[in-house]
């Protein structure tokens, strides 16, 4: 039951992107925020200005569903994933109040130069089955049902998404500073659909039932003039956003000129593709592939592409997100990743028949997988956890993860029930206690949980890096020889 204690607030803050932005904003208009910086370990803010407001620091994704499930008052976070809850659950309870005026960029749609799609008209036309690629697919699916496509798939990713045109999709939906920027990544913008602000966002109850004018009021000199703020009584208007995006061809008239479309090498089919993965596994698997003597360039400890080139002529790389790489090699995109076992387990708790098969395990990127609650709980492992559930003293039990699938299955095998999952963007560890009782995460010491005073009750399993492939290009008499030299290749790296 919601909290209407007078007074008391709670407001979201962004991680990433916003935060230096924001806090700069949060110190002029003088909120008492003073430990929210770039240099913050801490997820919990207490105001020292207003003694009832309090603040924790998420993952910009994760802020609009928060808000709109009411377990904060207000947020900040880009007008982009707003959006991205908003066209799927428009009559939800989340409350655009208004731009704060910061922010860069915009979502754009956008195609290969080499696909041979100049503007909508082309797709509206055409009876093609298209392939949109995004991290944003209900603004992707939304707009293909717009511009009335005939046919066309979704496909959501975790990030990454410019990588995947013109072999792997049609069309991407995704996060560009310009279009020229976009340009130089060898991709034509047809479409701006929304420009990426902050934006001040507020729960509907919480507005109709607690006093915000205080909080309100601070934001008020930041508040963008043409969409003025919403008060409890007055929360109806929307700005009509990605829907009014400007012109249905390449963006301000940009000339995608023959020296532009050079900029990134012309695509060709290749014998055998293979993932490698961005982000923290980056200059571990970096290093791992020097001791395989692979010769690779534009991909290394500091350096990466998204197409980096191998001294091989019938082999092609892609750089994309661990987590989609699963998915993407049971769609045969690729023959061959390097992810974690936790993504790969993930996956196949999800879909059980997958042609995806693990070789062998690379011996970095060492993880646990564990169940851990807050200090203050009074469990030591799963079975009084479940104890505690079955007297109804804690149910449902909320269980925040990255890991929706292998936190399904964890709860199932252990017989814990009634639970409610909550899907998280990471960062799990800042849903305890408040949001939260239970997270299922990564860790490799455990010293973070420590530091936000959680404990480890069950270690699920052990992951690491390792190397998947799809069964039927293991099985093709074409890319057997291929597919074997490549492996002992890798194997030789261990």
């Amino acid at each position: 039951m919601k909290d209407y204690q007078a007074g008391y607030i709670k407001l979201a803050l962004p991680k990433g992107r916003f935060l230096s932005p924001t806090a700069s904003v949060l110190a002029e208009i003088d909120l008492g925020f003073q430990d929210y910086s770039d240099k913050t370990k801490q997820y919990r803010l207490r105001s020292a200005k207003f003694p009832g407001l309090s603040a924790k620091i998420l993952q910009e994704k994760d802020i609009s569903i928060q808000v709109a499930v009411g377990n904060y008052d207000l947020g900040i976070c880009g007008s982009d994933w707003i959006e991205e809850f908003l066209v799927k659950y428009p009559a939800g309870a989340l409350v655009k109040i208004s731009s704060l005026n910061y922010g860069e960029g915009s979502i754009h749609v956008v195609a290969s130069t080499q696909a041979g799609i100049a503007n909508l008209d082309e797709l509206s036309a055409r009876g093609n089955d298209y392939r949109i690629v995004s991290e944003y697919p209900n603004l992707a699916e939304a707009f293909a049902l717009n511009l009335r496509m005939r046919r066309f798939r979704i496909f959501p990713v975790w990030g990454a998404a410019e990588a995947y045109p013109p072999e792997n999709a049609d069309l991407a939906v995704l996060w560009g500073k310009s279009g020229a920027d976009i340009a130089t990544q060898g991709l034509i913008p047809l479409k701006r659909l929304l420009p990426v602000t902050a934006f001040l966002i507020a729960n509907r109850e919480s507005l109709e039932n607690k006093d915000l004018s205080r909080i309100l009021t601070c934001f008020s000199s930041k508040l963008t003039a043409d969409l003025p703020a919403c008060s409890p009584y007055d929360f109806g208007r929307r700005a009509e956003a990605w829907q009014a995006g400007p012109q249905t061809s390449i963006e301000n008239g940009l000339d995608i000129s023959e020296e532009l479309k050079g900029t990134r090498p012309l695509w060709q089919a290749k014998e055998i593709n293979l993932a490698l993965p961005d982000g923290h596994q980056q200059a571990p698997t970096s290093q791992f592939l020097k001791r395989t003597g692979l010769a690779l360039q534009g991909y290394s400890e500091e350096v990466v592409s998204r197409r980096p080139s191998a001294d091989l002529d019938w082999l092609g790389i892609k750089v994309i997100r661990p987590q989609d790489m699963p998915l993407q090699v049971a769609n045969s995109n690729f023959d061959l990743a390097i992810t974690g076992e936790d993504w790969l387990l993930e996956h196949l708790y999800r879909f059980p028949s997958s042609p995806v098969k693990k070789l062998f395990a690379l011996g970095f990127g060492a993880v646990k997988i564990v169940a851990a609650v807050s200090q203050e709980m009074p469990v030591a492992d799963v079975d009084e956890l479940r104890s505690v559930v079955q007297s109804s003293k804690l149910a449902p039990l909320k269980v925040a993860s990255e890991y929706i699938d292998i936190a399904d299955r964890y709860l199932r095998d252990n017989h814990i029930n009634p639970y409610k999952l909550i899907p998280t963007w990471g960062a799990s560890e800042a849903f305890l206690p408040e949001d939260a009782d239970m997270l299922i995460d990564n860790v490799q010491t455990g010293k973070t949980l420590k530091q936000h005073k959680l404990k480890i009750i069950d270690v699920l399993f052990r992951s690491s890096a390792c190397l998947i492939a799809n069964k039927d290009s293991l099985a093709s008499s074409d890319k057997k020889g291929e597919m074997e030299f490549l492996t002992q290749k890798l194997r030789a790296g261990l």
